[in-house]
């Protein structure tokens, strides 16, 4: 049985492949696609205190943009992990239990400082 992001996974190929975009998804091509999407998901909150940020997102068309471009972000990841050959729920995964390991509950619990500062 596929796993939802496998579900996703396979769409994103799909789409891809209908356009003949594979010549195109090199994995450096998608790393700065994934930084110039990341961006743009960015550009909506920049110069915004949280207050501004949260009236942004409770009008519909401007959470619209966001979701957008979040979905963009996520579709490069998606395509970056495929070119990579990098199972992106495994990376998660252990990339949770590495960070939970520098960041101990008993040390960083309400902080945000750095791990090199616990």
């Amino acid at each position: 049985m596929q796993s939802d992001l496998d579900l996703l996974l396979n769409e994103a190929l799909m789409f891809r492949d209908a356009r003949d975009w594979k010549k195109f998804h090199t994995p450096g091509a998608l790393a700065a696609d994934l930084s110039v999407e990341s961006n743009e998901l960015l550009s909506h909150f920049v110069f915004k205190d949280e207050k501004e940020q949260r009236l942004m997102l409770e009008n519909p068309k401007k959470k619209q943009e966001v979701a957008d471009e979040m979905g963009d972000v996520f579709h490069a990841l998606l395509l970056l992990s495929h070119e990579c050959g990098i199972d992106l729920k495994k990376a998660f995964q252990e990339k949770l239990i590495k960070t939970g390991r520098k960041y101990p509950i008993e040390k960083s619990y309400g902080k945000a400082s750095k791990y090199t500062e616990l």
